[in-house]
């Protein structure tokens, strides 16, 4: 195995100090040109590389930038990601990503991780278990600046860019209101969060105004395999709904999968709508009608928010991204 190059092993090779050979791969100006391109080219030639650990402890300072999702397996969380790298990309960052799953013990433990690393900065989105944001603002007393976005915590003190989520919970039910239904399955994330509750509440509030004959029944199947089961017996029915409202991605692929085993056509036997990514419901045959909440656009001021903390910017701010109705032929 070939060794990596040190500056100890370019200072002997050249018969120079060791801080001779640093100042000048840093372009120090008490260094002269000629020792430069001498140094520079013999540490080419070694395959020489700053070890950048030594660096970061040294300095303080490091490049990479933390993102925490509770799972990685999600449209809408693969947009934001792309934004967030397609933008550090630009500023010379680097992106580190971990996973919660959804449990406060491994997002804990990766939370360590990040401060170990001494990350830069960290993009958040909560698990479904966390309640405290303590430890996450706790990152700010070593300077490095949080940015939490769509699962936020519900507290003030915190840097968020949040989907806006009551519009778009409004958005969906105007958009059942206007086509007259009378039974609706309405199936929501986890009761828990944050942003159901506001998409929940907005959604409820605007139902009970527009169409107040209409009957909801609200469920929280969260998965994909659990919003299938959801669907079947509802669809299994005599009274069955005659629309259903996902409000997400991974609730959308359950109830769909539930459609095409019970062998219902979209938008004659029942019809959707969703909140969605927008990439999922272009994939059926009609396309899902559909709120849509863009990750990538999210990503990228969240990045912009992140970029203004890390030049000095303490002012806390709240930003929110507006959901836009995408028609389809599923309603």
């Amino acid at each position: 195995m070939i060794q990596q190059s040190t500056l100890k092993k370019l200072s002997e090779a050249l018969g120079l100090s060791i801080s001779t050979v640093s100042r000048a791969l840093k372009d120090h100006p008490d260094i002269s040109d000629k020792t430069k391109a001498k140094v520079k080219e013999l540490a080419a030639a070694m395959e020489y590389e700053p070890n950048s650990y030594a660096v970061q402890l040294r300095t303080k300072h490091n490049n990479v930038l933390g993102i925490l999702i509770p799972t990685i397996n999600n449209f809408f969380y693969d947009s934001f990601i792309a934004a967030v790298e397609d933008e550090a990309r630009l500023h010379g960052y680097s992106v580190l990503i971990m996973q919660s799953m959804d449990q406060l013990q491994i997002e804990n433990s990766n939370l360590n991780l990040f401060r170990k690393n001494m990350v830069a900065g960290l993009f958040v989105s909560i698990s479904i278990e966390t309640e405290d944001p303590t430890p996450f603002l706790k990152l700010n007393e070593l300077k490095t600046p949080v940015v939490f976005f769509d699962r936020v915590p519900d507290t003030d003190a915190c840097n968020k860019v949040c989907l806006a989520d009551a519009e778009t919970g409004r958005l969906a039910a105007e958009a059942i209101a206007k086509k007259q239904k009378k039974k609706v399955l309405a199936l929501f994330g986890h009761p828990h969060l944050n942003i159901t509750k506001k998409r929940l509440a907005s959604f409820r509030e605007t139902m009970e105004t527009l169409s107040p004959d209409t009957e909801v029944i609200f469920d929280f199947p969260e998965q994909a395999e659990e919003s299938k089961k959801t669907a079947l017996a509802a669809l299994s029915g005599d009274n069955r709904p005659d629309t259903i409202f996902c409000m997400g991605d991974l609730i959308l692929i359950g109830v769909m999968h539930a459609i095409h085993e019970k062998k219902l056509r979209v938008p004659e036997d029942v019809s959707i709508i969703s909140i969605s990514n927008g990439f999922l419901p272009n994939l059926y045959d009609p396309k899902i009608t559909h709120v849509e909440t863009n990750g990538y656009k999210l990503g990228k001021r969240a990045f912009a928010q992140m970029l203004s903390c890390l030049q000095g910017n303490t002012a806390v701010e709240e930003v929110f991204i507006e959901s836009v109705l995408v028609e389809g032929g599923s309603l």
